[in-house]
């Protein structure tokens, strides 16, 4: 097992790409050029941060552990939130992804009343680097059965769970949306409407849970708002290519109290 500042050095380099802000329905708002650089000083004792974003002033942060809200997979994917879903408060996570040369980082964030405020597209990808983007996610993307193993690590670090997953999603006769999840020796299905680029898990008013489908093959799964004492998790997808998926789930427990980070890996059968 690397240790999760190893984890982290994976994510070295200088990425350049866009930050693209959509609001709580999909719909696209603006987007912005990006240049990221992840640079390792003190014979990578240290790393420095530095964000450039067109007609914004420069971020520059300094790492020298992680921690807190942060955990990082052995690929260096990652994700970063907040600890604890307070009442009254803003509430939000980043989940990404990275691939080769390529990273896909998505932020979700929920205002103070728990409602789904505004997402954010990062797409990156190694400076001097070659990259093809994928389009636009659509429903028959995801047509099928797909098989692979996830890998859930945990806030207090205690050994990953590694198992296998199947997911199969269909349309009924209706047009409406079918999925079966099993994980272990658990399987849950459940269904949704389809409205354009929003998917909406709608079977209990009280918790309807929303995916939008998103440019690069990108998805956003979240609910619409987040309620106290009930446990919630932050989704996001990506199609590398049309047979091969990734998952990302951000798990907070009935406390909201964030407890866990899976990375599902799939493959179309």
């Amino acid at each position: 097992m690397k240790s999760q500042w190893e984890c982290f050095l994976q994510n070295l380099g200088v990425w350049e790409g866009s930050f693209t802000n959509f609001s709580p329905q999909g719909m696209f708002l603006n987007d912005t050029s990006s240049r990221l650089c992840l640079e390792g000083l003190n014979n990578n004792q240290t790393v420095r941060l530095t964000l450039s974003r067109s007609g914004k002033d420069d971020v520059i942060r300094e790492f020298r552990s992680v921690g807190g809200g942060l955990l990082f997979f052995e690929n260096g994917s990652f994700s970063e939130g907040l600890i604890q879903l307070g009442p009254f408060s803003e509430f939000g996570g980043e989940l990404a992804f990275v691939y080769e040369n390529r990273r896909l980082r998505l932020v979700q964030l929920f205002d103070k009343n728990g409602h789904l405020n505004g997402l954010t597209l990062i797409r990156e990808h190694l400076a001097g680097t070659l990259t093809s983007e994928r389009p636009l996610l659509q429903i028959h993307d995801l047509l099928g059965e797909w098989r692979g193993q996830a890998v859930t690590i945990y806030r207090d670090l205690r050994s990953p769970d590694i198992y296998s997953t199947t997911l199969k999603i269909q349309l009924d006769d209706a047009g409406r949306l079918i999925q079966s999840t099993s994980f272990g020796d658990r399987t849950i299905t459940s269904t949704a409407t389809i409205k354009g680029s929003i998917v909406l898990f709608d079977q209990d008013p009280e918790k309807q849970v929303q995916v939008l489908l998103l440019p690069d093959g990108a998805s956003a799964t979240s609910p619409l708002k987040v309620q106290l004492r009930q446990p919630l998790f932050l989704e996001a997808g990506w199609l590398i290519q049309p047979n091969l998926r990734q998952r990302m789930i951000r798990s907070y427990n009935d406390k909201g109290e964030w407890v866990s980070l899976t990375l599902v890996t799939e493959e179309k059968v």
